[in-house]
């Protein structure tokens, strides 16, 4: 029988390991510019090394490094004179970074010093501020301060407590009464009574068991609980589902017309009264890059360096090293936070130069669009650009990550300029996002009464030499959230 227990083997393996400088520097790529300042104002608590260039000084500071890089091009050997700065948009240049920091230390010893104090007082204005931060109301309080005022004993309060907290986000009460006081050990009535009491409360609606109930609530709310809206809903909701408006005039003996306006009535109600207590999921995009035309009528590219702090190296641990005051491990440990402070501050200057120039070849490539909009959209891909650009696809992929630009035709994420397309018959390629766009406006102008087909729409599109099969026009209608041919349909 073979062995049991533990033993020591020796064996070969390969595994790519990326450095901790190399990840950071990636993740500086990666990140949107928001993002970037909360990365930059982590390192800068961590590295005594580094610090927070203070306005007043950046244009000096600019100024000094603008001549420091005139000098390092004269002086440098073999410099071709390129102001692009070519050779360090790709990432995997990073290491040779880290080998020419002990040789621009001596560049860094020359700017002028200066300080900046964080004081006590400034101290408690911060911690004052973020104990002034408030909160929105949440459904659940908005109900209970409502339910407060209401006169009625504990128990009935106790359940509409409960019931309250058993909403869903859209303001639907899924659970039923009995579980609700076998659960709660409430008495059945007190719950019953407590759940007519939360569909007063408002907004109208709340408490509802469905849709349906939630608008006759609202409609019972103004008042018009015996209007034909009403009726349509709580007797015919299947052909109001299916918008069977013929239907419904028929069998509500009503003219069409009617119908028509009973059911834009019932739109303007809202369906999930809930939902607008919910938490706001939308972010802030600060675009990255801003695309516009100067008064000679040529493309600028602005980078977005606001929310960027600018750095250098401390002038205080640049002074103590050049006086030789520190020794030992205190010398190795200074140093080795000069090494990581100034390949962060070389990583962020490579990554604005990797977006603009990136941004650049979108003018190059995408031309017609920035000038006239998505109709002129054309197909294109990660690795045109990174060609182009001169470097990897992944860089490319990661420098776009997350990111936003503004242009004359609005605020438009990068990845939305990479995109598929069709081959036209006049041999020019078009993208999927114009064939979309194309696809809404053939349905914005059709008949009312009779809206087109998705086979009527791939006849229109093949007349003006764009030809994709019917159930790509579905999906491209599906993914813009219009609705089919039987749905659109309105009567005059």
């Amino acid at each position: 029988m073979p062995s049991q227990g533990l033993s020591q083997v020796q064996k070969q393996t390969q595994s790519l390991v990326l450095a901790p400088q190399l990840r950071q520097s990636l993740k500086i790529l990666q990140v949107p510019t928001l993002e970037l300042r909360n990365v930059i104002l982590e390192e800068l608590q961590t590295n005594p090394a580094l610090e927070e260039l203070p306005m007043d000084e950046m244009s000096l500071e600019a100024q000094v490094d603008n001549k420091s890089e005139k000098n390092d091009q004269d002086e440098a050997p073999g410099d071709n004179g390129s102001a692009e700065g070519e050779g360090d948009l790709d990432f995997s240049e990073e290491f040779n970074i880290l080998r020419k920091m002990d040789e621009d230390w001596q560049n860094y010893f020359r700017e002028e010093s200066g300080e900046f104090e964080f004081t006590s007082d400034d101290a408690k204005r911060r911690q004052h501020f973020f104990d002034s931060l408030t909160g929105d109301t949440s459904l659940q309080e908005n109900l209970m301060e409502q339910a407060r005022l209401q006169e009625t004993d504990e128990e009935t309060m106790a359940s509409l407590e409960y019931l309250v907290g058993s909403l869903d986000n859209n303001g639907f009460l899924n659970i039923k009464l009995n579980d609700v006081a076998l659960l709660a050990n409430l008495p059945l009535k007190k719950v019953q009574e407590a759940a007519r009491l939360l569909k007063t409360l408002e907004p109208a609606g709340i408490g509802a068991e469905n849709i349906r109930e939630c608008l006759l609530i609202q409609l019972k709310a103004q008042g018009r609980s015996k209007s034909l809206a009403a009726s349509i809903i709580r007797d015919h909701w299947d052909l109001l589902k299916r918008r069977r408006l013929p239907d419904l005039a028929r069998k509500l003996s009503v003219s069409v017309d009617m119908i028509q306006s009973a059911v834009e009535e019932i739109s303007r109600l809202d369906p999930a009264p809930g939902r607008r207590f919910s938490d706001d999921t939308n972010r802030v995009i600060v675009p990255d890059v801003t695309v516009e035309k100067d008064d000679n009528d040529e493309w600028i590219i602005h980078l977005n360096n606001d929310y960027i702090p600018r750095l250098r190296i401390s002038t205080a641990y640049k002074q103590m090293l050049a006086k030789g005051a520190l020794k030992g491990k205190e010398k190795e440990y200074i140093q080795d936070k000069f090494r990581s402070g100034k390949f962060l501050i070389n990583s962020i200057e490579q990554r604005q130069q990797t977006i603009e120039r990136i941004t650049r070849e979108l003018l190059k490539f995408q031309a017609d669009f920035f000038e006239h909009g998505t109709s002129q959209l054309r197909p294109l891909t990660m690795s045109q650009v990174a060609d182009a650009v001169g470097v990897h696809e992944t860089t490319v992929s990661r420098a776009i990550a997350n990111k936003y630009i503004r242009t004359p035709q609005g605020v438009f994420e990068f990845k939305y300029f990479f995109t598929p397309g069709y081959q036209g018959q006049d041999g020019q390629a078009v993208s999927n996002k114009s064939v979309k766009e194309r696809i809404a406006k053939i349905i914005e102008g059709e008949p009312p009464n009779k809206p087109y087909s998705d086979q009527a729409i791939v006849e229109i599109l093949k007349e003006e030499g764009v030809s994709i099969a019917r159930r790509t026009v579905a999906k491209y209608r599906e993914e813009m959230g219009i609705l089919p041919t039987n749905l659109r349909r309105r009567y005059a």
